[in-house]
């Protein structure tokens, strides 16, 4: 039981680093559709009206991404960690008190223990 946690814990938390690695990509993207907004801002110089708006609407990318990684990928990634440790503890409980039951531990005994847990 114990190396079946351990597993699933392992393989939970690597899918709390694919939010993570979003996170960080994510404004590296918004930078390259900046730059990518801006290079198509330069092939029209010559409208000098159409600057403004064309450089703000390149900046909009980099916003998204800084946006997408703070308020979506980083908070995720997070909550998948904490549910994965919470679970975990839970299970880690469980499996104490079925070894302490099999091994006829005095009942008060396996309550102080296990109540430990919850601290």
């Amino acid at each position: 039981m114990e190396v079946d946690l351990e597993s699933r814990e392992q393989r939970d938390l690597e899918s709390a680093k694919v939010f993570e690695a979003m996170g960080g990509y994510s404004p590296t993207i918004g930078i390259i559709g900046a730059v990518m907004g801006l290079i198509q801002v330069m092939t029209n110089l010559e409208d000098p009206q159409s600057l403004g708006s064309g450089i703000a609407t390149a900046f909009v990318a980099t916003i998204y991404g800084v946006a997408l990684a703070n308020l979506l990928f980083f908070p995720v990634a997070n909550k998948m960690r904490g549910i994965v440790r919470e679970r975990t503890r839970y299970e880690d409980m469980m499996i104490d008190g079925i070894i302490a039951i099999a091994e006829g531990e005095n009942p008060k005994s396996i309550e102080l223990r296990l109540r430990g847990f919850l601290q």
